[in-house]
């Protein structure tokens, strides 16, 4: 099993191109079966999860080729079969994605209940509401979830009951081929949902209103292929900026849109930060000095996003005074923190939802595991400041969200090697 060895100590300076983002990418490979036309799909990053749904649209009877540029061809011409297994959803939550678009073009699906990062509960029942809105009967028989509209979706309100990334986007893909107009209320307004809307819009489908909390989709009778780029990875951006504020740093990441993380990137320039930003470009300089600790609470786009709560908290280990991380998203995202309390930071959890963490100056080596995808690289940064050698074990979490990320951090001076031992 590989882990990365990390030689700590160093801060990390230098350029970066962002890779595209996953979160975008995963929907938007699912969305692909919309249409029996081909799809070519560009800036789609390199990595375990977006390998593992090429493997489950293969597996439906997908023809999928990938180009000498890494961009990746689908046609979706005809299924095999309308059944995603278990052995393929179990490792990846997003899989469940293939349900709306299957359901809208064929009129069925069968879903194996999902799997992923051991973060807390988080149930389908929105999808599940969704689709039974537009007139799907749902059935949940041993583990699998089965949709069914022989005589197709037909438009309608759906509320959502709570706010969710992918209830919206499966509901989203459903609706497209519905007969007349769905309005979907209390959406999510992530960025990926908006080029989730832009890419069906590129296939010929009528959805507006996406990035805001009411998304409207006028239904029509079939979808044709484009040809699209993914857009960069927000999450990617910031916890390269976040690692190079916990190692005092200076970074220059490309080929990425500052507009997206407003709130990260105040919540860095409380921490003593000094930012610039471009069209598509974002320059993080610590001025050698350690960052202050800052307060943060995570929440639904716009505001701090929960996929960075732990690599700010790591930060926030090495910082200047006290502060408290507050997780309002999962109940259970806090795995992180004994991990970097093993190399000797101060930090305390007052319950489910809140860590108190007081700076310290220094850490120390130690070996570590991780935990989850985002966990994961919250332990990278708490190794690239700590004092000596320090092995994290169990990477495979970062590789389903990171790129290349050994070759990334050496681009920026760190001394990390993956290592199989």
């Amino acid at each position: 099993m590989d882990k990365l060895l990390i030689n700590g100590g160093r801060r990390l300076d230098g350029r970066l191109r962002i890779s595209g983002a996953k979160n975008a990418a995963l929907p938007i490979l699912s969305a692909t079966l919309l249409t029996d036309q081909p799809v070519v799909i560009a800036n789609t990053p390199h990595l375990h999860d977006v390998t593992t749904m090429i493997e489950l649209l293969g597996c439906l009877g997908v023809d999928v080729v990938i180009d000498e540029k890494l961009k990746v061809e689908v046609t979706s011409r005809k299924l095999k079969q309308l059944r995603a297994p278990y052995d393929l959803v179990k490792t990846m939550r997003a899989s469940f994605l293939v349900m709306g678009p299957m359901l809208a073009r064929f009129g069925e699906a069968e879903v194996s209940l999902p799997g992923g990062c051991a973060i807390g509960s988080r149930p389908v029942d929105q999808h599940l509401k969704g689709f039974a809105a537009l007139g799907a009967e749902i059935t949940v028989e041993n583990g699998y979830v089965r949709a069914q509209a022989p005589n197709g979706l037909t438009g309608a309100e759906v509320i959502m009951d709570l706010v969710t990334v992918g209830g919206t986007e499966n509901v989203m893909m459903a609706a497209v081929l519905a007969d007349g107009k769905t309005v979907l209320k209390n959406a999510a307004r992530e960025p990926e949902i908006i080029d989730l809307g832009n890419f069906l819009n590129s296939m010929g489908a009528q959805v507006s209103g996406h990035g805001t909390e009411t998304i409207e989709i006028e239904g029509v009778t079939e979808l044709r292929g484009c040809e699209y780029s993914v857009m960069a990875d927000r999450i990617e951006t910031g916890t390269y900026l976040i690692a190079a504020a916990a190692t005092r740093g200076h970074v220059r990441l490309e080929h990425t849109d500052p507009t997206l993380l407003e709130a990260v990137l105040e919540r860095l320039r409380v921490a003593g930060a000094d930012i610039e930003t471009g069209e598509n470009w974002i320059e993080l300089d610590m001025h050698g000095e350690r960052p202050r600790a800052v307060d943060i609470e995570t929440q639904p786009y716009p505001g701090f996003p929960t996929d960075m709560q732990a690599q700010f908290l790591a930060m926030n280990a090495v910082s200047v005074g006290e502060c408290r991380v507050t997780e309002t998203i999962f109940e259970n995202r806090f795995m992180h923190v004994q991990e970097i309390n093993r190399l000797g930071a101060d930090i305390e959890l007052i319950n489910h939802s809140t860590a108190h963490v007081r700076g310290v100056e220094q850490l120390h080596a130690a070996p570590l595991m991780a935990t989850d995808l985002r966990a994961s690289f919250s332990l990278v940064i708490a190794a690239l400041v700590a004092e000596g050698r320090t092995l994290v074990d169990r990477i495979y979490h970062i590789d389903r969200g990171y790129e290349t990320i050994e070759e990334k951090l050496a681009l920026l001076g760190a001394d990390v090697q993956r290592v199989s031992r």
